[in-house]
């Protein structure tokens, strides 16, 4: 629900005058998420909402959708005329010397980029500088509540324990001399999130041998053998309204005794894991503000001084929140130059890898940050070495 006093209160704290919202047929989906629109049906005109750090807001609607921001607080404007909708802004701005909008300077955050130029250059017409208002959009859409936290922790212990069940699964299978394939892995894990009422946006990843060097590989009917390596990237939430997703990457081999060369490199790729993680307990520890390309950098610099950095090809971690891939700040020093503050509240995974022709690790955790500031780390223990699959899962070896 729209809370006008904790907007304004953030407004405040971020020392910004004001926060205009606007949308144009669902262009700005975030826009629509803050103001309670996202299950209420498109409107075909422009509207913009402005609210002030201080004071009432204002509403600017066409007047065939009149009545599509009466559920908030504020003084309405309605236009007709695209003359009426310029004079109708510039109104709504006199006296802000700078607004808030969904904007990244240079696209460099396209994630939080939903205002296109010709608005932006709109406004400034106005005398008003437009700046970002990413942090803002990750307080009142990417914080969770503490019901949002609790769903967390019962998914959690869903996709963890859907490791157990995945390494089982596959040595069971080849003792009875099956054969079994990733996607029959893949299967496997989807009956046990069903099984447990989870529900997921897209079927879970695993990759067996060099399969495992592609981040983003679409999981096939490649055989799982003796002697090989397997990743599997899972994530899931419970099929409930408004839960929030676990998102998890753990490590196994095929055989007796696993390759040096792989414990080598899960090794390197479990200490940039950790790194992240300090660096994200130590910054809340001391009441420091942290950017997400800080996180990303900690983990980047273990990998890059072991001279893997070529083989280190994505962000540290992504936002997570309703969907795999929220809208929070991400752990980012690559792709983007993640400025936006890691908040209380908010959610995000760790998962730093190297990927290697022949194969590729990765390890993926979920950290949150509670209300006071606490770090937590889900989704099980820490994998500490890659799982021999022969072995039975248990408390040594499956996590």
């Amino acid at each position: 629900m729209f809370d006008l006093a904790a907007v304004q209160a953030a407004l405040r704290e971020f020392d910004f005058d004001a926060w205009l919202l606007a949308d144009f047929r669902g262009s700005n989906l975030l826009a629509r998420r803050i103001l309670d629109l996202a299950e209420r049906p498109l409107m075909t005109r422009r509207f913009f909402y402005c609210i002030p750090a201080r004071g009432e807001p204002q509403k600017l609607v066409h007047r065939i959708e009149s009545a599509a921001l009466d559920h908030l607080p504020g003084a309405k404007t309605v236009y007709l005329r695209w003359q009426e909708l310029e004079a109708g802004l510039g109104a709504m701005l006199a006296g802000h010397t700078q607004v808030a909008m969904e904007y990244s300077p240079r696209n460099a955050n396209p994630y939080i980029s939903r205002i296109d130029a010709g608005l932006v250059e709109l406004v400034r017409s106005f005398g008003v500088e437009v700046v970002s208002s990413g942090d803002l959009v990750q307080l009142f859409e990417a914080a969770w509540d503490d019901q949002q936290w609790k769903m967390h922790q019962q998914a959690a212990v869903h996709t963890d324990s859907a490791y157990a069940r995945v390494w089982r699964f596959i040595a069971d299978a080849l003792r009875r001399s099956e054969a079994v394939t990733e996607r029959r892995v893949q299967q496997e894990i989807l009956r046990h999130f069903a099984e447990n009422g989870l529900t997921a946006d897209h079927p879970p990843i695993v990759a067996v041998g060099p399969h495992s060097g592609d981040p983003h590989y679409e999981t096939g009917d490649a055989p799982l053998r003796d002697g090989d390596f397997v990743l599997v990237d899972l994530w899931a939430k419970l099929d409930r309204p408004r839960a929030v997703y676990s998102d998890l990457t753990r490590v196994g081999y095929i055989g007796k005794a696993v390759p040096a060369r792989q414990r080598e490199i899960f090794a390197i790729v479990a200490a940039a894991r950790d790194a992240a993680i300090e660096r994200v307990k130590s910054a809340f520890v001391a009441g420091e503000t942290l950017c997400g390309w800080q996180v990303d950098q900690a983990a980047r610099d273990v990998i890059e001084k072991a001279g893997y950095g070529h083989a280190f090809v994505h962000r540290t971690g992504h936002s997570i929140g309703q969907e795999t891939h929220g809208n929070g700040a991400n752990m980012d020093n690559l792709e983007t130059h993640e400025e936006r503050r890691v908040l209380r509240r908010t959610c995000f995974s760790i998962e730093p890898g190297i990927y290697l022709p022949e194969f590729g690790v990765r390890s993926e955790v979920n950290v949150y940050i509670d209300g006071q500031g606490k770090v937590h780390v889900t989704g099980g223990p820490l994998q500490t070495q890659v799982v021999r699959v022969p072995d039975l899962p248990d408390a040594k070896n499956s996590i």
